[in-house]
């Protein structure tokens, strides 16, 4: 797994400061190129673009839940396989900073295959994230 190759994501955000001060300092991600619209992200060696869009729905209007081991995941989503120290030191910098998790930081599937941790959260313009993380990382995509 060492050897993945980075993903490049490119979403829309209301606003393109707001945005700056979730990701930049919020999230902690470094910055690349920018304009005055959009944003490049280093999203653990991943590129992330915010493009501003200031008409966006709001979020109600554009994810669906869809329930996964008792709780309410929002669709779409997207995020990073972390460490487990990494996850957790972003699941603490996250309460630490007032972030209003959609589904808190918590270990599914627990003693199931596929066990790993994982939390939910939404960006200001209503983009919903997910950060997760395995003790055996070889369980990312084992079948029960």
């Amino acid at each position: 797994m060492s050897d993945l190759t980075p993903f490049h994501l490119a979403f829309p955000v209301r606003d393109i400061a707001e945005a700056r001060k979730f990701y930049g300092e919020t999230l902690g991600l470094p910055e690349g190129r920018s304009d005055e619209t959009w944003i490049d992200f280093n999203l653990f060696g991943h590129q992330i673009v915010t493009h501003e869009r200031p008409n966006m729905a709001a979020a109600e209007e554009r994810n669906h839940l869809n329930p996964v081991d008792g709780h309410d995941v929002p669709v779409p989503h997207f995020g990073v396989v972390l460490d487990m120290d990494d996850w957790k030191n972003l699941a603490e910098r996250l309460r630490n900073s007032g972030i209003q998790f959609v589904i808190e930081p918590y270990i599914r599937f627990e003693g199931q295959v596929g066990e790993q941790a994982t939390m939910f959260f939404l960006d200001p313009s209503g983009n919903a994230l997910e950060f997760k993380a395995f003790q055996d990382r070889s369980q990312l995509f084992a079948k029960s």
